[in-house]
């Protein structure tokens, strides 16, 4: 009987970014991540052939449709954590905003772990810079933890094979 795989939960994940001039060894720990998808475009072509056709096979110039790939598109991403002290993403952002997000494109990548702390799904995405960053509403009386969200663009993304 052939091995079942390992279904992969989503318990047991994060994603890494490292961010070039950071002091920290892993600049971000995400519990959510949303938007992981790629699309392909697709473009219809119509041609005219010289082909005949009809009842009598007098009529010229055949209409045929053809689909072909076109652009690819990489949806953003959103990334949540629990509000932590480190000013990484923020300063990120910051960066950003002062017209130098050419400069703050990152590249990172999305492991899922099993159950045993074993790495077996990756995502790396790359040229990713932040679009948006966010702090849910704080509430002194609530109990919830603060959430920290950022939107992160991206120009390319690949599944790649665990080592």
């Amino acid at each position: 009987m052939a091995e079942f795989p390992e279904i992969l939960t989503n318990s047991r994940f994060y994603l890494e970014l490292k961010l070039t001039g950071s002091q920290e060894p892993v600049d971000g720990y995400f519990m959510e991540c949303q938007g992981f998808q790629v699309n392909q475009e697709v473009v219809e072509i119509a041609e005219v052939t010289p082909q005949t056709w009809g009842k009598n096979g007098n009529s010229n110039g055949r209409i045929v449709r053809s689909k072909i790939p076109g652009n690819i598109k990489y949806s953003n991403i959103v990334l949540r954590r629990g509000l932590t002290i480190s000013m990484t993403m923020w300063n990120w952002l910051a960066s950003v905003q002062e017209s130098k997000w050419g400069d703050e494109r990152r590249d990172g990548s999305l492991v899922i772990y099993n159950q045993a702390a074993t790495a077996q799904f990756r995502l790396e995405f790359k040229n990713a810079w932040p679009a948006s960053y966010k702090i849910n509403d704080v509430n002194a009386s609530g109990s919830e933890h603060e959430i920290e969200e950022i939107e992160v663009v991206v120009e390319e993304l690949k599944r790649v094979k665990v080592s």
